[in-house]
């Protein structure tokens, strides 16, 4: 059975192909349109498909539109009500689902030779469940999918057992804890349905004194619910403008919330595992990419695992679509990876570089070779295999950077030219991990947050965050044998098994994902090194 995934309405298109129960290909639009989220979380927008994600994912497997037997819609309109009914604003609203309701024939347009008959909707939080549970390693596992909206509620707890899913509870809009987060974000001067880790990161600076107000309007339930009022955020702190100096009201606001939203978080998992039993807990959801909370979660929740979707938003739905209408037909297997984008053979990538004109090198092993620049103190760009799915650069299309320079913070942040208080991510092999981070080990997709032991802070300041946490990622040699590889050659050299890794991209810019991309973020920002693929071009001798 071949069966594309197709998520369009909200935000962050993406496609996904599932063949025969297995995982063949999933991308986001956004990394081929270059326009970051792929497009505006505007009613207006809901006619945009992710046109040429899914070609691709087609031409992957060497399939037409007409070889498809189904394409997963990742919404249905059926179970939509009027925004009014639902307590939400938004005027427009009807427009989506006129859009929504016309997806088969626009598909039918964008892919030629697809019929619209061959279209099936899936309601949006059956889809976010279906990229936690049946795309996870564990058959049997609770659910918890938690994100701003889908027809017409906001939340979803469940059970799979042998990967076939029981909803147990759902949260009716317009309680929502993802579009409560989102408010905060847009009254803190970011972007709504974007900016949300920006929020994370700066509440890490401020204390939680505005929590006891914020409990007064969203709080857990007793019957596996929450409530999320509208919260009067400008008697609390005004509002930030856009692009101004923040503040301490601000990082104490953002606290609160982020304080709150753990709570909620926990009290919804508790309720679940009474209902369950479950030891392991599946997340998805936009909140699901909340690191912090995910560790709270782990830390102090009655679940022995937690396993996160590395694709937790929206671009996942087009990936649990598809294995959701697969799985009513046959046997399903857990995503193999999350890189599941495009890549280039060696000599495709030999041709990007002639064609660029560039110098450049064919060394013995690129991992030394990075290795060696890193210990030199160069900033690297590392394009290698193929692109990661979802927002987490996981050693494939990253920034690298040596992690015993604090100032390497402050010069990375400037490289990418993004706000000062963000911080970056280390990567560690995973069987170095446990003696550095204390925390859910292993940790391959950057999903949750690591207190650094003490005496390894003054060693690798530049990964450790104002409040002495770290976002680690661990890496499996038998997984990413090349960044391992790069890994231990770096320790050789500095006696530190961990590399600064951030996502290859500059501010509002989608990571880079072909090699064009990749020789445009070097060219443009201070990099001293490309690794693209087994090649390295080094900007001295470009730029002699």
């Amino acid at each position: 059975m071949r069966v594309l995934g197709v998520n369009a309405l909200f935000h962050d298109p993406a496609a996904a192909l599932v063949i025969d129960g297995q995982v063949v290909a999933a991308a986001e639009e956004e990394r081929f349109s270059r326009r970051k989220h792929g497009k505006r979380p505007l009613p207006f927008s809901a006619w945009e498909l992710p046109e040429l994600s899914a070609r691709w994912c087609l031409d992957q497997a060497g399939l037409s539109p007409a070889d498809l037997d189904v394409v997963a819609y990742s919404y249905d309109p059926e179970l939509a009500r009027p925004t009014a009914e639902m307590g939400l604003h938004d005027p427009w609203d009807g427009l989506r689902q006129e859009y929504a309701r016309r997806a088969p024939e626009f598909l039918a347009e964008a892919l030629p030779g697809l019929v619209p008959e061959k279209v099936r909707f899936v309601a949006h939080h059956v889809a976010h469940a279906a990229s936690a549970g049946p795309a996870s390693p564990h058959p049997d596992c609770a659910v918890l999918v938690l994100d701003g909206r889908g027809e017409c509620a906001s939340h979803l707890a469940g059970r799979y057992v042998d990967r076939k899913l029981t909803v147990l509870a759902t949260q009716e809009l317009p309680d929502s804890l993802g579009l409560f987060y989102e408010d905060l974000t847009a009254h803190l001067g970011f972007r709504r349905s974007s900016d949300e880790y920006k929020v994370m990161a700066l509440a890490s600076y401020g204390t939680p004194r505005f929590l006891d107000r914020l409990r007064e309007f969203v709080h857990v339930r007793q019957d596996g619910g929450f409530r999320a009022d509208v919260v009067p955020w400008a008697s609390l702190v005004p509002a930030r403008v856009a692009d101004t100096p923040w503040h301490r009201d601000h990082a104490d606001l953002a606290a609160s919330a982020q304080a709150c939203l753990e709570e909620v978080v926990l009290g919804l998992a508790r309720w679940l595992h009474a209902r369950t039993g479950e030891p392991v807990l599946s997340l998805a959801g936009g909140v699901a990419l909340n690191c912090v909370a995910n560790t709270r979660l782990h830390r102090e929740g009655p679940f022995r695992t937690v396993w996160v979707q590395p694709a937790a938003g929206d671009a996942g739905t087009a990936l649990g679509a598809a294995l959701h209408v697969a799985g009513e037909k046959e046997p399903t297997t857990p995503m193999p990876t999350p890189a599941l984008g495009r890549g280039w053979r060696d000599e495709e990538l030999r041709g990007w570089l002639e064609r660029a004109a560039v110098p450049y090198e064919e060394p013995e092993d690129i991992a030394e070779t990075v290795a060696e620049e890193l210990a030199r103190d160069g900033i690297v760009a590392w394009f290698q295999g193929r692109g990661e799915f979802g927002p987490r650069a996981l050693g494939h299309r990253s920034l690298l950077a040596h992690p015993g320079r604090a100032e390497n913070l402050d010069r990375l942040n400037a490289v990418k030219g993004r706000e000062e208080f963000r911080p970056v991510a280390p990567m560690v092999l995973a069987e170095r991990a446990a003696e550095i981070f204390d925390g859910p080990l292993p940790s391959p997709y950057m999903l949750f947050v690591h207190d650094v032991a003490g005496h390894w802070r003054e060693r690798v300041p530049a990964v450790v965050h104002v409040d002495g946490t770290a976002r680690v990622q661990t890496v499996d040699p038998a997984v990413e044998p090349l960044v391992a590889r790069m890994l231990g050659a770096f320790e050789r050299r500095t006696g530190l098994p961990v590399v600064v890794n951030t996502s290859l991209n500059t501010a509002g810019r989608p990571m880079a994902d072909d090699p064009r991309d990749a020789l445009e973020c070097f060219a443009s920002a201070p990099v001293d090194l490309l690794a693209l693929g087994p090649f390295a071009v080094r900007r001295g001798k470009v730029f002699a």
